[in-house]
């Protein structure tokens, strides 16, 4: 079961950093540029975008998501404040939770 729930996941793109890569698409970078930036944020090198092993691991020392529940792991919005944090851009339900809040 676990092998088919981390493949699943991972389709999303959060075995790679491909969610990230996309979330700087929609900041209307193109992809070449977007997985640069990405790297550049991580402070890991653009080929390390689509290594699981490398990315489980800096996804799980900055705790940005794994397809793989932890202890102590962020979860869901928890995650979503880090990604936005760490690439410096604003994710509307960020936004909304803050609002909500009165962040």
């Amino acid at each position: 079961m676990a092998v088919t729930h981390e493949s699943t996941a991972g389709i999303g793109g959060i075995r790679g950093a491909g969610d990230l890569v996309f979330r700087m698409e929609l900041q209307k970078m193109k992809i070449n540029e977007a997985k640069k930036y990405v790297a550049d944020k991580l402070g890991a090198k653009v080929s390390d975008l689509a290594d699981c092993a490398v990315m489980k691991d800096l996804r799980e020392d900055l705790n940005i998501g794994t397809t793989q529940s932890r202890p102590d792991a962020g979860l869901g919005i928890q995650t979503k404040f880090r990604i936005a944090d760490i690439l410096g851009i604003k994710i509307n339900s960020v936004e909304k939770f803050k609002k909500e809040a009165g962040i």
